[in-house]
């Protein structure tokens, strides 16, 4: 099989492509059994039971990751990008998606060479990014990206100017409230607990302003944080609406431009 048919099979795959289609639902429903083998593995009596099961599950779907990995890395070179045999995989390899199936993979061969168990715990945590790899099969995740990048000026003015708010609220109810609750109010770092609480109105309760003046800012700051902490969600949803848009002007079947 030749390097393009095969980049064609293992990118996202078109409407009449159903080689292309079927490797994405075997990948897909792959890394879902991924996921729950991982959430099942925590149940330490079903675990036991089936402790030799997990292992050569998860062998296996290592092997299939890592195949489907070095094939993108192979026939990369297809696309114009990537054409040049070495410089190109160097470049593939350092691309997004690329990262997201070498970290989804990284931490099984890591777990060999290794011994301290501190690190082999967080490494077996790891092994949850293995949903990340959907993201690769997704044209959905596409769009969404492409709206973030394209709409990242008013999402970074919109979180400096929540990030301006939360330390502005932080900073009035330490001053308000530290001689009152010294223990709960002890520095600005900790009163940003409470003002993130309040101002994306979750409002937890394990500490709360008592004086008048720690009250008014407590107010002020839900009042301002429902508006404030919607905008990223308005723009990002407005973003996507004119990206779905933008994918209905193209035949999904050969992908011309609509008239």
């Amino acid at each position: 099989m030749k390097k393009q048919r095969i980049w064609e099979i293992l990118e996202i795959s078109k409407e009449n492509d159903q080689q292309s289609k079927i490797f994405d639902y075997f990948i897909s429903i792959l890394i879902g059994l991924n996921v729950l083998a991982i959430i099942l593995e925590t149940e330490k009596s079903f675990f036991a039971e089936y402790k030799t099961f997990f292992r050569y599950f998860e062998t296996v779907s290592i092997i299939i990751f890592s195949a489907e990995y070095f094939l993108r890395i192979w026939s990369c070179v297809t696309v114009e990008a990537y054409r040049h045999p070495v410089i190109g995989r160097i470049k593939y390899f350092f691309s997004p998606m690329a990262l997201i199936d070498f970290i989804a993979i990284a931490p099984f061969y890591l777990t060999f060479m290794i011994a301290d168990a501190r690190i082999l715990r967080i490494l077996r945590f790891l092994r949850v990014l293995k949903m990340t790899k959907h993201f690769h099969h997704s044209n959905t995740f596409n769009i969404i990206t492409n709206t973030i990048f394209k709409k990242r000026s008013e999402l970074i003015s919109s979180l400096i100017l929540m990030f301006c708010l939360l330390m502005i609220c932080a900073t009035g109810v330490f001053f308000a409230e530290n001689e009152t609750q010294p223990d709960k109010f002890s520095s600005i770092p900790s009163a940003m607990w409470w003002a993130v609480a309040t101002l994306t109105t979750v409002g937890y309760g394990d500490i709360f302003p008592v004086t008048s003046i720690g009250k008014i800012l407590g107010s002020i700051s839900a009042i301002f944080g429902i508006g404030l902490f919607a905008l990223p969600a308005g723009l990002l949803a407005s973003g996507f609406s004119d990206e779905m848009q933008k994918e209905k002007k193209f035949c999904p079947h050969c992908g011309e431009k609509l008239q």
